[in-house]
């Protein structure tokens, strides 16, 4: 026997981007059930990006979450790049009119978003098992699961798929309908996570050097977000803590370097990189959103920022529907996500290109980095380029 539920709009993925756009319908009185196919705290232990920009803070203040990012965060006004040796500022804040970006943990944004869910009385389902969507090319889609050992159905308006890479939203759009395009990268990072002070507490840092990529990012001013770049057919057990540190400070600056804190990894892992984009995002009555559509390579710190734009624009287009009786944001939707979408994945693309070893860059590949960097550096009309990107581009962006 199935047992059968109602609601308005039914979000498959318990992620950030599918708990900021139930805690926005919420806000804005419209019923909605999350279905999550792993247990919470699977969802928690996920280390993903670090860097909010402006309009991914304002959205958590919209959805009631963002004072204990504000209180918590560490706001960024730089990013600084390391090259030949050497170390350069780039003043994102002086170059943008006062913009900024705050260190503040994927994972801290999924825990305020559920806790806020929870506190709310609202309803997710986790741990549901064989999640199907059905009928979304009609008017009355809907979404099958196993769940506590019941057989269960949602009837929903709309079916908002923030299901990640690998869920079954996407998977289950018609052959035919969907249209992508992907550049994997011939490399990796090595990522570690340490109890240990950044290096740099108040910038990012990028260091393009002979033995490849590294990054000192954080989580907080106790916790420490470190990666090189290595080969894809590395495995983690060929890293111990040693190796790692000792690569990380010989691709830094020698002060830099001097002044690392090293410590015990509490995490260590290899992600491939990949640039990816699925057309349209609109499907019927369900919608694409975050990871579902879109992956960035992490140089950029866009991942979790432009599912938080998807997910800005989903939820007013949604909101529309129901308080104007109004489908032009629907109608709009997959369109404006694709334009923010693809300017991301050019600056995402454009920064791993020029700040890592290819294998078949050669020593010409090496000097157009080292001047292209140089250029970058000491123009101000270049730095302006690369800041207005970091700390992202307006939501209405080229939209007059």
């Amino acid at each position: 026997m199935t047992n059968t539920v109602r609601t308005q709009v039914v979000i498959v993925g318990a992620g950030p981007s599918g708990l900021l756009l139930g805690a926005l319908l919420h806000k804005a009185g419209i019923d909605n059930i999350i279905v999550e196919r792993q247990s919470g705290d699977y969802v928690l232990g996920r280390i993903r990006a670090g860097i909010l920009e402006q309009v991914t803070l304002d959205l958590l203040h919209e959805a009631g979450v963002g004072a204990t990012v504000t209180q918590a965060g560490t706001p960024h006004h730089a990013i600084e790049l390391v090259f030949q040796n050497q170390r350069h500022a780039i003043d994102i804040t002086g170059l943008t009119g006062g913009k900024s970006v705050t260190a503040y943990g994927q994972t801290e944004v999924t825990r305020d978003l559920m806790n806020a869910r929870h506190a709310a009385g609202l309803t997710t389902w986790y741990s549901a098992e064989d999640v199907s969507v059905n009928d979304f090319d009609g008017p009355h889609p809907y979404v099958l699961c196993q769940h506590e050992g019941q057989s269960k159905r949602i009837d929903a308006d709309f079916i908002a798929g923030c299901d990640g890479f690998h869920g079954v939203c996407r998977a289950s759009v018609p052959d035919g309908s969907l249209q992508e395009f992907e550049r994997v990268y011939p490399f990796g990072w090595l990522g570690i996570l340490a109890d240990v002070p950044p290096v740099s507490p108040h910038a990012i840092v990028y260091a393009n050097s002979a033995e490849g990529f590294a990054l000192c990012s954080m989580r907080s001013l106790t916790r420490s977000r470190y990666y090189v770049q290595c080969p894809l057919s590395d495995q983690v057990s060929d890293w111990s803590d040693e190796r790692f540190w000792d690569a990380l400070r010989r691709r830094l600056d020698p002060v830099l370097a001097e002044q690392i804190i090293t410590g015990p990894s509490i995490e260590k892992s290899i992600a491939p990189l990949r640039s990816y984009v699925a057309e349209p995002m609109r499907f019927g009555r369900m919608f694409l959103a975050g990871d579902a559509s879109h992956i960035v390579p992490p140089t950029g710190a866009k991942g979790l920022n432009l599912a938080a734009s998807d997910v800005k624009y989903l939820s007013a287009a949604l909101i529309e529907h129901y308080a104007e009786r109004s489908d032009a944001g629907i109608d709009a939707y997959s369109d404006r996500c694709l334009a923010r979408i693809w300017r991301a994945e050019r600056f995402s693309w454009w920064l791993t290109n020029l700040m890592h070893r290819f294998p078949d860059n050669g020593a010409f590949g090496q000097k157009m980095q080292d001047a292209e960097l140089h250029y970058l550096v000491n123009s101000r009309a270049a730095s302006t380029a690369l800041a207005e990107n970091y700390v992202g581009l307006p939501l209405d962006f080229a939209q007059h």
